[in-house]
């Protein structure tokens, strides 16, 4: 009788972990990642980045907090009164720098091996850029103010093509290549 008592606590300990679990990860999914605001000092485009864990910890006893983990003007600003943040509570999901790249990706070819991009995962295997230059490029080489411009003069280019061109530029005397006829 009270080894049952046991396995129903343990259970419900289980259960309650794993939904606390589940609903952290969710809530900092919701507040993870690069959003464009516009900066109140400078009433420019900033990037900034929310402290997702933190957001996430505070919501889950009920009074959401947010601060900055990082922003674009920082560390010049960093002292800042992070009014930005008034912002992101009503901002809407497409002012996330990762859901405009999506989209952007979306029915394209890779430059290289035109596969298709299926949905792009932006934490890791992150696709890249062809630049004019020909060099493969990742987006977190792109400033903020160059993104529109570069969507409209790269090529987009799969992880796999990225990786590949980035060891063929790095190690030249590694690489062989053949050509079929």
């Amino acid at each position: 009788m009270m080894t049952a008592v046991y396995l129903t606590a343990a259970a419900l300990i289980v259960v309650a972990i794993y939904f606390g679990v589940r609903y952290f990860v969710r809530t900092s999914q919701r507040f993870g990642g690069e959003r464009v605001i516009i900066c109140p000092e400078t009433g420019k485009q900033a990037l900034v980045e929310v402290d997702a864990r933190h957001a996430a910890l505070t919501n889950l006893i009920g009074q959401t907090d947010l601060q900055l983990e990082h922003c674009s003007r920082w560390p010049i600003k960093q002292d800042c009164g992070q009014d930005c943040l008034l912002q992101l509570d009503v901002a809407p999901e497409e002012c996330l720098v990762r859901s405009v790249l999506e989209k952007w990706y979306r029915a394209k070819t890779c430059a290289f091996c035109k596969r298709p991009f299926e949905p792009i995962q932006m934490i890791d295997h992150k696709p890249a850029l062809l630049n004019p230059e020909g060099v493969t490029v990742e987006w977190n080489r792109i400033p903020l103010a160059g993104v529109n411009e570069a969507m409209v003069s790269c090529l987009p280019v799969c992880w796999n093509c990225h990786i590949a061109q980035m060891f063929h530029r790095e190690h030249p005397d590694m690489v062989v290549e053949r050509y079929v006829h």
